[in-house]
């Protein structure tokens, strides 16, 4: 299955997207193939994959049907990998900060480490990358695809000029 990625690279850290380009609804299945490719990706990257499943409630706080989405993801995705960091539903603020981690989900192992978040469908994957790129001044590397036998990036038309190569000297 083909999907893609967004590294979103900011000052201090760079975050992997997924699926932020390619399946507008994805299935539970999907996502959970979404998350294992995206989580091996970023391997490939030297980025220590712990995987996110976004929604817009974190654990049990909420019932519906994108949590029974999500949950159905996160048991498939664990199926396919169990040696996959992974855990959902979570919202973001759950994902990445640690001092959220403590109310909301403090025996997950994932929660307030994530690296690789995975957006329920495109329009929240889509908006979350040029959210993040505009606001936070970060580099979006992507969309590149996963689930080729080669990766492949697509360059968006909304592109800032300038920014089809960058180099970063640290």
């Amino acid at each position: 299955m083909v999907s893609s990625v967004f590294l979103m690279c900011l000052d201090t850290q760079v975050l992997v997207f997924g699926d932020c380009a390619i399946i507008p609804n994805p299935s539970p299945k999907e996502l959970a193939e979404i998350a294992i490719t995206s989580a091996q990706s970023a391997k490939q990257l030297n980025i220590a994959p712990k995987v996110a499943l976004l929604s817009y409630a974190t654990g049990n706080s909420a019932q519906g049907e994108m949590i029974d989405k999500i949950n159905e993801a996160l048991t498939i995705a664990q199926k396919l990998d169990p040696q996959l960091e992974i855990d959902g539903p979570l919202q973001f603020d759950a994902s990445i900060d640690k001092s959220v981690v403590k109310k909301k989900m403090p025996n997950s192992q994932v929660a307030g480490q994530a690296s690789v978040f995975i957006f329920p469908d495109l329009n929240a994957g889509n908006i979350a990358y040029k959210a993040v790129q505009r606001s936070a001044k970060a580099v979006a590397i992507g969309p590149i695809l996963q689930g080729l036998n080669k990766p492949i990036n697509d360059l968006s038309r909304g592109r800032f000029s300038g920014s089809y190569y960058q180099h970063r000297f640290d």
